[in-house]
């Protein structure tokens, strides 16, 4: 929704104590619609009554106080201050963390489809093309049998999730995203056995598996199913970038 006359910037400028968003979350509504959130709720329908009643008025601005208590059906406790402009530029998103699933088997696609609603920039890297083609317009698809070059181009603070249908590729995959040692989580899907045989040709390389995740999600439910296990993955990855 592009910003204009007709629209009213909303912000979250500062919080105090229990909050449904953060400072910096934005909103932008029209006398018909709106995108983004500021955290939804009766803060949020409020607030978007008092911009839609800015621009019946013609307001250029206005400022919203507001304590998240039984007043608006509310009980966070906290305290929200929101600022409303009208025709005001939303600042520029930050940029989106990277996420690489090597692998687009049966995990691998799983954990892709539980991951592309989020606000990440997320690739699946594979040699197979049949299994890359129903993650077309899913997310970025990359079909090379060079998995460690993706490895090597990606961002610092990338996550890697790696799941071929290859052990020596899955080591290969490892021991290079962690000689890089500035990714924001390295996970292998496995179990004890691999990650010690890992760990001894991590340390024949001078290298240490302390920051390898393996077996991945082994926090969530004891279910092997492929979207059982991609769910608590997709759960590691998420606290990993986001926060806990």
């Amino acid at each position: 929704m592009s910003p204009g006359p007709d629209t009213v910037l909303i912000e979250v400028v500062a919080v105090s104590g229990s909050a449904p968003r953060e400072p910096g979350a934005v909103m932008v509504v029209t006398a018909s619609g709106e995108t983004g959130t500021i955290g939804g709720g009766a803060l949020e329908w409020g607030a978007v009554a008092a911009a839609r009643e800015m621009l019946a008025r013609g307001e250029a601005g206005r400022e919203i106080i507001q304590p998240l208590g039984p007043d608006i059906g509310q009980c966070c406790g906290g305290r929200v201050t929101l600022r409303l402009t009208r025709g005001a530029l939303a600042p520029e998103p930050a940029p989106r963390p990277a996420v690489l699933i090597f692998g687009a088997g049966h995990v691998g696609a799983a954990l892709a489809r539980a991951l592309a609603p989020l606000p990440l920039s997320l690739s699946v890297i594979d040699e197979r093309a049949g299994r890359l083609a129903p993650l077309a317009g899913l997310c970025r698809i990359v079909e090379t049998a060079l998995p460690e070059a993706e490895v090597a181009a990606a961002p610092a603070g990338a996550a890697f999730v790696i799941l071929t249908h290859d052990h020596a590729l899955d080591f290969l995959i490892a021991e290079a995203a962690l000689r890089r040692r500035d990714g924001a989580y390295v996970g292998m899907i496995g179990s004890a056995t691999k990650r010690a045989v890992l760990a001894a040709r991590l340390r024949e390389a001078g290298l240490s598996d302390a920051g390898l995740v393996c077996p991945i999600g082994a926090a969530g439910p004891r279910d092997k199913r492929p979207e059982i296990i991609a769910l608590a993955a997709a759960a590691e990855v998420s606290a990993a970038l986001f926060g806990r």
